[in-house]
């Protein structure tokens, strides 16, 4: 064991099932949200704190193999946070509507394993090589081997690109210049670079969560490309809000945010700044289908 893990007290049980019917209680400075996180932590310790190979119960997508492991101050227990449980019952909940996603910035694959065991034809995205090599095993581990994994990062255009390690977060690495001031010690490397639109006009969902550069492939997107795709995102910062909102204002799609319970953007004060307030979904569609 890594640390002393708390007892498992089951409330994972059925929540990812049971998340949907509490869509509007998603916002994170919300009571619901605040009650349930710690909750949850505790849970998913109890669950994935383990260094070993064994599977664990992780309904409704089975047993999943997901073995402890620290990427610098955080770890992978960060990964199964509630916004991210959010997520994979959205995914559960239409794992009907959708048929094929492309999930960008993989990091260690368990978005890349709950869209696979949701059915998902995938392609999966991972620039940095550290974690490209642990997503290669959790996939192997779990069976997940039709996954069509990409050992890059993706922009506007194919190539390649400056990447930077943040060591005391790896989770936290970007594409150099995506991020102003990058804090402690870091590792520049260069890393392949592939044209993220041609795989989102191949897809119907998009997972998007490549630090910082979110707004430079979304605001290279026009209005017919979201005719047949949605996507959810992570919205870096300010200034990648505020470019996001006046892009998408100009065309017929619309902007539904996590903070206001996965209500319509109707100003810039809607939008998410960071990952503390969770996810925006994109769609052409009048409303988000929980």
């Amino acid at each position: 064991m890594i640390h002393q893990a708390p007892q498992d007290s089951g409330l994972l049980d059925g929540l990812i099932e049971m998340l949907p019917e509490l869509a509007g209680h998603h916002a994170p400075a919300g009571r619901f949200h605040n009650w349930l996180k710690p909750r949850v932590i505790e849970a998913i310790a109890a669950r994935f704190g383990d260094a070993s190979d064994k599977p664990c119960t992780f309904e409704p997508f089975g047993s999943l193999v997901f073995p402890y492991v620290r990427m610098g101050n955080i770890d992978s227990l960060d990964l199964f946070g509630l916004d991210e449980l959010i997520l994979f019952s959205f995914y559960w909940r239409n794992r009907k509507r959708y048929r094929k996603a492309v999930d960008f910035g993989a990091n260690l694959g368990l978005h890349s394993l709950v869209l696979s065991r949701c059915g998902f034809d995938l392609r999966s995205f991972e620039p940095d090589p550290v974690h490209l090599e642990l997503l290669r095993d959790r996939l192997g581990r779990n069976d997940c081997a039709a996954v069509n994994l990409h050992a890059a990062a993706v922009s506007t255009q194919a190539g390649e690109h400056a990447f930077t390690r943040v060591l005391g977060n790896t989770t936290g690495s970007h594409l150099s210049g995506a991020k102003p001031n990058p804090y402690g010690d870091l590792e520049s490397i260069t890393v392949p670079v592939e044209d993220a639109l041609p795989h989102m006009a191949w897809a119907d969902l998009v997972k998007m969560d490549i630090e910082g550069y979110e707004a430079e492939v979304l605001c290279a997107t026009d209005e017919a490309l979201w005719q047949g795709l949605d996507a959810v995102a992570e919205v870096g910062s300010p200034e990648n809000a505020e470019r996001i909102h006046a892009h998408f204002s100009k065309l017929a799609v619309n902007l539904f945010a996590q903070k206001t319970g996965w209500q319509r953007v109707q100003t810039l004060d809607d939008m998410p700044t960071s990952h503390r307030d969770g996810s925006l979904f994109i769609s052409a569609a009048p409303e988000m289908p929980w």
